[in-house]
């Protein structure tokens, strides 16, 4: 995990002020290997700072986001999800997602195989309608094997 000092000086760079929930925020996040929602993180970080509001909580998640210090997510349940970035947390993956409980799984088994696919479809989609493409978001949907039986 970075240290907030690291945290810090990214949020230098983009001119914010660095305060105790955003330093709260991050750290959940990166002790974390869950999927979390900005529900979830307010009954977490609300043990520890009761009067942090669902909006701090929001607005947060978007700075942090635009800072490239988490990524969000949305899975098709009506709410955004959000992980850390981390090199050696988070490497390149992507998701499973149970369609009856909603457990998520992070899988990067296949990597090599789907970036010589992706990196093709990126070149094509590129070029065909003159899209700066800036990332990708693999999700298979299903059900888990606790909810298969």
């Amino acid at each position: 995990m970075p240290r907030p000092q690291i945290w810090q000086h990214r949020n230098r760079r983009q001119f914010c002020r660095w305060t105790g929930p955003r330093e709260t925020i991050l750290q959940l996040l990166s002790q974390t290997s869950k999927h979390m929602s900005a529900k979830e993180m307010y009954a977490a970080i609300y043990k520890r700072y009761p009067g942090i509001g669902l909006t701090t909580i929001y607005r947060t998640l978007d700075l942090l986001t635009r800072m490239g210090l988490i990524h969000k997510f949305s899975f098709g349940d009506g709410h955004n999800r959000y992980e850390f970035i981390s090199d050696e947390k988070t490497k390149h993956h992507h998701h499973l997602i149970c369609n009856s409980c909603g457990k998520i799984f992070n899988y990067s088994e296949f990597e090599d195989e789907e970036l010589v696919l992706i990196n093709k479809t990126e070149k094509r989609l590129t070029q065909k309608y003159n899209f700066k493409i800036e990332g990708h978001n693999i999700e298979f949907l299903g059900l888990c094997k606790d909810c298969q039986k």
